[in-house]
């Protein structure tokens, strides 16, 4: 697999977790309230879906800078995973966090 190969896989991951956690935030979480709405909670998947965004833009763009937002990418993607997994019924969540994380990470290094 080439580098563009890898970067256009990165870019498809990144889109994927922002459409994820930006409609699970707006639908799931806001309705089912409770600990889905949490301000850290919230703000973490806002930030994910946003950082998800940038990453995918920035490749997009092909900017070298691309290798640190795809690390703050990865990071911020993990601990969403993480929280979506301890809140529960977030799998979806979950599984595009943890795909967009290891992805970025390759485009990081």
């Amino acid at each position: 697999m080439t580098h563009d190969d890898l970067m256009q896989k990165c870019i498809d991951k990144c889109l994927k977790c922002y459409q994820t956690c930006l409609g699970a935030a707006m639908g799931h979480c806001l309705e089912t309230g409770g600990k889905h709405v949490a301000p850290d909670h919230f703000r973490l998947m806002m930030a994910c879906a946003e950082i998800c965004r940038t990453s995918a833009h920035f490749m997009l763009m092909k900017s070298e800078h691309h290798r640190h937002v795809c690390r703050e990418c990865a990071e911020i993607c993990l601990e969403c995973a993480k929280d979506c997994e301890k809140i529960g019924g977030m799998q979806i969540c979950v599984d595009a966090c943890k795909h967009c994380a290891e992805s970025c990470l390759k485009m990081a290094a």
